[in-house]
């Protein structure tokens, strides 16, 4: 027998849908609930990501203090076994190498399945183990950023000078990994572009396999938070362009710089300066940032930027700023003053 629904049952019905619709709970989302979609951001590597990768737990919370809570990370992993509460989604396999997944095309199904904006890859570790040739490294780590792209055209990529490594089975393991980071820096100048820039974070300098792996390969607890303070301010660049906090210097010659002090310890700080073109209709093509650091402190390491002295130049691809628009460096400095928020000057120039 066919059913028939009462007139005003079906009034009503009708009025429910329309309801529905208009209010964004049939159908597509609605523009608000758009708005709101989180950053996704996909940690992709080895078991120094993966297994467990603690540093990622360090670097979300980092995030998460600081305010940057509309994001997400994301993979087809999520390994739950460090001790702060994160977002433990991730694409850290252990024991693979970035050319197997490269020639296996692995890639593109953990892209497929999770459609990150952002990608942190740390990834070859394996391959300098198996003394692959770091021009057959970069070969893949190429592939994977054209596949990155093909997934998100749009995509922003931060790719690691590896940490040291220093296996009881491997002498030569550690001079392999000096000579693959070395190589690093040009590749990625040569494939970044405006859309989808890659960014280098260099995980290398100041990482100590004595002190910061327990086995001369996988981070401890030190290594963790050195890998996540390196990570941070390349991340978070990312994910505001545009407001330093302060307005900093005007300086001369059409940019100004803003330093911020994202941490702070006894002994040191990790300092942001945000670069802004002044101009309201014409670009500028590079600039120069001259840091007044407080007394008897020293820079130890800049990202993002070329350092001569106490001065800061952009780097290769950072250099145009359009009108308005904005770009970051960071650095580690030392200090011999007690911990407590430092006062540095940021002077800019423009040409």
């Amino acid at each position: 027998m066919r059913s028939r629904c009462h007139p005003v049952l079906a009034t009503l019905l009708a009025a429910l849908l329309v309801f529905a619709a208009g209010s964004g709970l049939a159908g597509a989302p609605s523009a608000a609930a758009a708005a709101t979609t989180p950053v996704r951001i996909m940690p992709l590597g080895d078991s120094i990501t993966g297994s467990p990768g603690c540093w990622r737990s360090l670097l979300w919370n980092q995030l998460q203090n600081a305010g940057y809570t509309d994001i997400d990370f994301v993979g087809t992993l999520n390994a739950q076994s460090c001790a702060l509460a994160h977002d433990a989604d991730n694409e850290g396999h252990g024991g693979f190498q970035a050319t197997a997944t490269a020639d296996q095309n692995l890639l593109p199904g953990w892209l497929a399945a999770t459609l990150p904006d952002i990608v942190v890859m740390h990834f070859g570790t394996n391959d300098v183990w198996s003394s692959i040739a770091p021009d057959t490294i970069l070969a893949a780590y190429t592939k994977l950023v054209g596949q990155m792209r093909a997934s998100n055209p749009a995509m922003k990529v931060l790719v690691a000078q590896i940490i040291p490594i220093n296996p009881s089975s491997c002498a030569e393991c550690a001079a392999r990994t000096v000579a693959f980071n070395q190589r690093i820096p040009a590749w990625a100048g040569g494939i970044t572009t405006a859309q989808s820039p890659v960014t280098v974070v260099d995980q290398w300098t100041g990482f100590d396999t004595a002190t910061d792996t327990y086995d001369g390969v996988h981070p401890n607890a030190s290594g963790d938070a050195k890998m996540a303070a390196r990570w941070y301010p390349a991340l978070s660049a990312l994910l505001t362009p545009g407001d330093p906090g302060d307005p900093g210097d005007p300086g001369s010659g059409g940019c100004s710089a803003a330093f911020r002090a994202v941490s702070v310890w006894q002994g040191g700080y990790q300092g942001e300066v945000t670069v802004t073109n002044s101009s309201s209709t014409a670009a500028i093509s590079s600039w120069a940032v001259t840091l007044a650091l407080p007394t008897g402190s020293r820079l130890t390491q800049v990202w993002n930027g070329t350092l001569t002295g106490t001065t800061v130049r952009n780097a290769g691809w950072n250099g145009t700023v359009t009108a308005g628009a904005s770009t970051t460096f960071g650095f580690l400095a030392s200090t011999p003053a007690a911990a407590g928020t430092p006062s540095v000057t940021a002077t800019c120039s423009a040409s």
